[in-house]
């Protein structure tokens, strides 16, 4: 499947990833940054912060993906902002540049109309769709594999790769399932963009 209209692979990208503690949000951001650097040759460097609560506290991590040298660590303008949670989405989502495009759980962030008019905002179900599969824990995975269906950033051969070496042993190929959910539903995503367009 080809990515839809998104940021693609430019010579350097920033990610912001945000929710709250217990999403995996910073698994994800690892596994995004692995994939890059050991799989694909390209650099990666990953910053996190998150609040003192174990569970349920803001949390947060920039990936920044590079052809070449990476002169700063931190996010200054992300190409893409992905949010797990309304809070989220009240401090990066709603603050991001004009063109950055807004990856938005379906059902757990209630996006602004207005304030999103003439800007490219991607819904996800992926808390849905990690529990059809029997594991609500793994919608950070279900979340990876649409932003790479959807983007194009990283291949998906490299991300289940960094999958596979990174989650506990004996549940890859629910966290694969967990991938392949978000993928393909980024391709209807896809299809139903083409659809609504004039």
């Amino acid at each position: 499947m080809e990515p839809t209209e998104g940021p693609g692979k430019k010579p350097l990208m920033e990610v912001v990833l945000s929710g709250f503690g217990g999403q995996g949000v910073i698994k994800a951001g690892q596994i995004l940054g692995r994939a890059v650097a050991i799989h694909e040759g390209r650099n990666a460097v990953m910053g996190q912060s998150y609040g003192p609560e174990s569970r349920g506290g803001a949390c947060k991590t920039e990936v920044i993906i590079a052809d070449g040298e990476i002169a700063y660590p931190r996010v200054v303008a992300p190409d893409i902002a992905v949010v797990l949670s309304q809070e989220a989405y009240r401090q990066i989502g709603l603050g991001r540049p004009a063109d950055c495009l807004l990856i938005a759980e379906e059902d757990l962030v209630q996006v602004d109309a207005e304030a999103e008019r003439g800007r490219r905002v991607a819904r996800v179900p992926a808390t849905k769709l990690a529990e059809q599969l029997g594991r609500r824990i793994v919608l950070n995975i279900v979340t990876l594999g649409f932003l790479c269906g959807t983007t194009g950033i990283v291949s998906a051969d490299a991300l289940k790769k960094t999958i596979v070496e990174s989650v506990p042993k004996g549940t890859e190929q629910l966290n694969l399932r967990a991938f392949e959910a978000g993928y393909e539903y980024a391709r209807r995503f896809a299809d139903q963009e083409r659809k609504e367009r004039p």
